[in-house]
């Protein structure tokens, strides 16, 4: 079992980037390096995904990949075989949870209710995805979390933008936000780079 806590304070957005060829993988991840991001969350939305986190985790080691969208134990499996270090889930099953915890590699449960939060909770694990943050309830919901759980910390994460991240990353239970905007799926495609690395320096200086 690995706890996420860590994972949390590498950046105070982690990119959450979708691609489609493989071929704009490490390019897009050396475009967020070059704003000031380390980290990328690579979700497993496409057929080609697994063959993109393994090509950054070779030929980009000085920025943290991890496996987003994890769904099932083989997901999990194969995004680890395939360089992941760490996990992200959406949401958790009991079932997804107890294989997670029996990986050697950080995770990040993801949890939209208080419920769901203190299961997590009792598996061990104190660093959790929101998701989906906007529609499960935004800051204030987050807020309400905290009183009575003030120690699990939050990577909330759906309908984030580089306006109402600062309204999360103020909150003391959020280490950081997760956010798609850093690499737009247009500027992906038409290998707009600079762009990239523009909207990941903003990003990084949310932390300043």
């Amino acid at each position: 079992m690995a706890d996420a806590t860590s994972v949390l304070h590498v950046s105070p957005v982690i990119p959450v980037v979708t691609i489609d060829d493989p071929q704009q993988a490490v390019p897009v991840a050396r475009a967020l390096a070059d704003g000031g991001i380390r980290i990328i969350e690579l979700t497993l939305r496409t057929d080609s995904a697994l063959t993109s986190l393994k090509l950054i985790a070779n030929e980009v080691p000085d920025i943290l990949v991890g496996a987003g969208t994890i769904l099932t134990p083989g997901q999990a499996d194969a995004a680890v075989s395939a360089g992941a270090q760490f996990l992200v889930s959406p949401g958790v099953t009991p079932a997804l949870l107890d294989h997670l915890l029996t990986l050697d590699v950080p995770v990040l449960p993801g949890v939209a209710t208080v419920g769901e939060v203190m299961a997590v909770l009792e598996s061990g694990l104190e660093a959790m995805k929101f998701f989906p943050a906007g529609p499960a309830g935004g800051p204030a919901y987050l807020a309400a979390i905290g009183a009575p759980i003030p120690h699990v910390q939050f990577c909330p994460t759906g309908g984030i933008s580089l306006a109402t991240a600062p309204d999360y990353l103020g909150l003391p239970n959020v280490s950081c936000v997760g956010g798609s905007w850093l690499a737009p799926r247009a500027a992906v495609e038409t290998g707009d780079w600079q762009r990239i690395t523009e909207l990941a320096r903003q990003a990084s200086g949310l932390g300043a």
